[in-house]
């Protein structure tokens, strides 16, 4: 009798663990199709930033349209070259990180736009092998159901660009006092050479490091050229992608990362 019972206990923890796990699921697919026209209107590590700092939370949700192209030029060059091109990981990207680290070279970041953009909209910032896992799944959800023109433009107004302010739109007012539509490719640029620590720098008074890294972006970004989001534009860098990667994973024998 008390074996019964207890087998009827695990199978009503289990029936009402699946139910969750199955609400989650579709609740996150729902959230992501929805995020498709509509702005999220805050992120975690906003909420974070407010209760642990005090900071305040400047923003203002800006169309690509009325985004300077500096902006979307600069952060495809320092954020990830192959945007256009993958379909939210950039295995070659992860391969160089792999074998920078093996060589005891400065650690280097794989993270493309769409998972940077996954992890702001949907996650917490904290590191963790359980939170990478809901970026992954979250960065598949947006890529299958997002245009990489809408990834850009949540990217371009949710990213942290200083304490306390977030989005390309707010980040133009503070540091140089016009619109984002109106910045230049040195202000662009300025701002994205920020984005792997926005606490330390200030574009409006940049530090020599910023300069520098300001200046790399920039001819990088001149070299890529203009980030367009037609069809044509996207199936060129996709045939051009598919190519490296042909020839890396050759290099690979054939493995997708070369790990072992």
């Amino acid at each position: 009798m008390a074996k019964k019972k207890k087998k009827g206990i695990f199978k009503k923890c289990f029936s009402v663990l699946g139910k969750f796990i199955v609400f989650l699921f579709l609740f996150s697919i729902l959230l992501t199709l929805l995020y498709r026209w509509v702005n999220p209107p805050i992120t975690y590590l906003m909420i974070e930033r407010k209760i642990a700092k005090d900071l305040p939370i400047k923003k203002k949700w800006t169309l690509i349209e009325e985004i300077s192209p500096h902006f979307i030029n600069c952060a495809v060059a320092a954020e990830d070259n192959n945007f256009l091109a993958h379909n939210g990981f950039d295995f070659g990207a992860i391969q160089k990180a792999i074998d920078e680290r093996e060589q005891g070279k400065r650690k280097r970041g794989a993270s493309t736009i769409s998972q940077q953009t996954a992890k702001n909209v949907f996650l917490w910032p904290k590191q963790s092998w359980f939170r990478k896992g809901c970026e992954v799944y979250f960065t598949f959800l947006i890529e299958t159901f997002w245009s990489k023109e809408r990834i850009m433009e949540v990217y371009l107004n949710v990213i942290e660009m200083g304490p306390g302010i977030y989005g390309c739109e707010a980040a133009s007012q503070h540091y140089f006092r016009k619109s984002a539509s109106k910045v230049s490719a040195r202000e662009a640029s300025l701002i994205t050479a920020i984005y792997p620590n926005p606490f330390k720098g200030n574009p409006s008074r940049p530090s020599n490091y910023l300069q520098k890294r300001s200046s790399n972006i920039r001819s990088l970004s001149s070299k890529i050229g203009n980030i367009k989001f037609d069809k044509e534009s996207i199936k060129k860098a996709k045939e051009r992608y598919q190519k490296r990667e042909e020839l890396r994973r050759k290099k690979n024998d054939g493995k997708v990362l070369d790990i072992f």
